[in-house]
């Protein structure tokens, strides 16, 4: 799903990444770890080509055709329903939607019903209110404009807009900052049960012990990944750090023999 090969980035005359690699596959729900100020954040937008990666040549590949999807702002105020724009997220049903408003072609109009027979468009609504009321709003809710939310609200509605449209690789940067402890609790389930790739940032530690399937972990410059949440990446990690430190103290030992 998604390849990462030999990338070297820094900002200024400081190297975030030398030569680092890892490869997502399809289906992967994907906890990215690291100490602050490491990189996590500088490698989403990397993946989102929101910056530009100055190697010669192209160190991250998405799979081709594959929709990559993640939350960039808050949702705008303005006089448009919750629910209808969440729902206007999914591109290729909203277009058909307008388009079958306005389509006199007999033959046109057949081929827009049988796509969105195909894409399950009927029950879209019904979808959309689930993520949306899943996230803490209620039926009543769905109705109101936007203008009438604070940001965070809007912010909860842009992270439902993302889900509903069920990108091929979902990007998530601490989204349980903007959700209580339901919304949180909702969303872990909802990763859990998602059919695409999932890369994730989080403080929430249990977040990444419960709903991811492998850990990247961003360390000395390097990406590695491993099967297992948070935790069993910290096992991991302790045990490599013994086995380093056992071979280092053996190479001291025979280095002060060979010197006695």
């Amino acid at each position: 799903m998604l390849t990462i090969s030999n990338l070297d980035y820094r900002i200024g005359q400081r190297s975030l990444f030398e030569n680092a690699s890892a490869q997502i596959s399809a289906g992967w729900k994907v906890g990215l770890v690291g100490r602050n100020g490491t990189g996590k954040s500088t490698l989403l937008k990397l993946i989102r080509e929101e910056i530009e990666n100055p190697s010669p040549d192209p160190a991250i590949r998405l799979q081709r055709n594959a929709r990559m999807g993640w939350v960039a702002q808050e949702v705008e105020p303005s006089d448009e329903t919750i629910l209808d724009v969440v729902l206007a997220t999914d591109a290729e049903r909203h277009a058909l939607m307008q388009e079958a408003e306005t389509a006199v072609d007999p033959d046109r109009i057949a081929e827009i019903h049988v796509r969105l027979v195909d894409i399950d468009a009927w029950s879209a609504e019904a979808r959309a209110a689930e993520i949306l009321m899943g996230l803490g709003f209620t039926d009543a809710d769905l109705a109101r404009p936007t203008r009438e939310f604070s940001g965070g609200w809007r912010m909860r509605a842009a992270i439902a807009g993302v889900l509903f449209s069920e990108p091929d690789l979902l990007l998530l940067d601490e989204p349980t900052n903007y959700l209580d402890l339901e919304g949180a609790a909702w969303l872990e389930t909802y990763l859990v049960k998602y059919p695409h790739s999932v890369v994730i940032v989080s403080h929430d530690r249990e977040m990444l012990n419960r709903c991811v399937t492998h850990t990247l972990a961003l360390e000395h410059k390097q990406l590695s990944i491993s099967p297992g949440g948070y935790d069993a990446w910290l096992k991991l990690r302790a045990a490599k750090t013994a086995l380093l430190e056992s071979q280092r103290a053996k190479q001291d030992a025979d280095r002060a023999h060979l010197q006695a």
